[in-house]
């Protein structure tokens, strides 16, 4: 199950969604054929997308 929460800039997670996220570190990482693993030459790319989006956020 998937859960989403938005948190602003300087508001703090609730002890509750806190919670939330330390049981979901429990659990396995499940690849199916909608969510599979990604490959180290996607895993590559995903990693240089996000720099570059992390840096027009920036500017």
């Amino acid at each position: 199950m998937i859960r989403t929460f938005i948190i602003e800039n300087g508001q703090r997670p609730t002890e509750e969604q806190l919670r939330e996220v330390e049981e979901a570190k429990k659990n396995p990482i499940t690849f199916d054929e909608d969510c599979q693993e990604l490959s180290p030459a996607m895993r590559k790319a995903f990693k240089s997308a996000v720099v570059q989006r992390n840096r027009k956020k920036k500017a």
